[in-house]
Parts: structure tokens; C-alpha cells; sequence
């Protein structure tokens, strides 16, 4: 176990995180090429890749989270709301 005792709590405030930076970098969370594009493209101002730095970081560590959930018999939320099928 790696610390986390509160996984939904943990998961939540890495949920929030993760879609900051993701508007940050302009990155649709929906879209797996969007964040494939993002996560391999490396910028030549400082901000912009400590932004997607942190994305990266964030990304990894929820799953090391959700995998740590699996394991325990939880089942971890989604990173994103299931669509409605509202417009």
C-alpha cells in the first residue's frame, strides 16, 4: 500500500488537478490523441512544460492510485462523467 487511505478523497483531488492542467495545456481529456500529442510534444518555454510535466505526473500517479483501488476490491471512478448524451 503506498499511503493513500482515503482513495476516493485522493482521487477527487487528483481528478481536479489533472483537468486544470489539462485546460492549461489545451488538452480534451475525452480525445486519447489529444493527450498522447501533448504529453510527447516538449515546449520551448519553461511554463508550458512544467504544465504538461505536471500533467504527466498526474496522470501516473492516478493510476498508480486506481490500480492500488483494484487491488483493495474498489472500483475507481471514472476521470471523466459518462456522457449524458445531452448537447
Amino acid at each position: 500500500m503506498s499511503g493513500f487511505e482515503h482513495y476516493h478523497q485522493e482521487i477527487g483531488a487528483l481528478d481536479h488537478e489533472i483537468h486544470k492542467y489539462a485546460q492549461l495545456c489545451g488538452v480534451d481529456l475525452s480525445k486519447r490523441y489529444e493527450i498522447e500529442a501533448c504529453l510527447a510534444e516538449h515546449h520551448d518555454d519553461w511554463a508550458g512544460d512544467k504544465a504538461r510535466e505536471s500533467l504527466r505526473g498526474l496522470l501516473v500517479l492516478r493510476l498508480k492510485v486506481e490500480t492500488e483501488m483494484i487491488e483493495l476490491g474498489m472500483l475507481p471512478p471514472p476521470l471523466l462523467p459518462a456522457a449524458t448524451g445531452q448537447n
